[in-house]
């Protein structure tokens, strides 16, 4: 299958959680045009978004109920990939507050500010509906998409543990080092705006992809 074939069907666009997943996606944009957001809260909320996946991948483990997927299985596998993926996001983080943290930096772990700081990150940048927007848009796929369709039924555990790894290295590899390129151009609006729809596109291309195999396996 070509990397882009599943974005050739009109019915791809048309879909509740692609919708979902866009217009969450255009909520950091309308913070870099009406509260001049710079590179580091773009950067904080796609990170945080990491986690946001991490914890609704947790849930498909637990409730995937196809082949491979014992309670036995479950018990080593879901505590394992918390871990793992967990390990993995924390490198990714440090990355994010080490390049683009400036004054936000140190305060809790390492390069991590403290809780108290990040709700003040949270509160002073606005950056609220931007969270909520990205734990609806997931929500909602979850739930639309994984349970009400009845895909945990045959959903595979060991399977499910993996997914999200592919589009974590490759979308924010892109995102890391778009990042980079929009502090050095010196043009944040003008950069950040062609990084957000650059991860539009990544976004509903791993969706879509995602979707299309899920297809071919049934």
């Amino acid at each position: 299958m070509s990397p882009i074939e599943p974005l050739k069907h009109l019915n791809v666009w048309k879909s509740p959680s692609v919708v979902m997943l866009v217009l969450a996606n255009l909520i950091p944009l309308g913070g870099v045009l009406f509260f001049g957001w710079q590179v580091f809260p773009i950067m904080f909320l796609f990170w945080l978004e990491n986690v946001v996946v991490g914890i609704f991948n947790l849930l498909k483990m637990i409730l995937a109920g196809g082949a491979g997927s014992q309670v036995g299985v479950k018990l080593f596998l879901v505590p394992f990939f918390a871990v793992h993926y967990g390990m993995f996001t924390l490198v990714h983080g440090l990355f994010v507050f080490v390049m683009f943290g400036g004054d936000w930096r140190g305060g809790g772990v390492g390069p991590f500010p403290s809780l108290n700081r990040l709700q003040d990150l949270v509160t002073q940048q606005h950056l609220g509906w931007a969270v909520l927007g990205l734990v609806v848009s997931h929500g909602f796929s979850f739930a639309s998409n994984y349970l009400l369709n009845g895909a945990y039924r045959t959903a595979i555990a060991p399977v499910i543990m993996m997914q999200p790894y592919g589009r974590v290295v490759v979308l924010h590899l892109a995102i890391l080092g778009g990042g980079l390129l929009v502090m050095l151009m010196g043009m944040p609006a003008v950069g950040l705006a062609l990084l957000i729809a650059l991860k539009i596109c990544l976004d509903v291309l791993a969706h879509a992809r995602q979707h299309a195999l899920d297809g071919a396996k049934q």
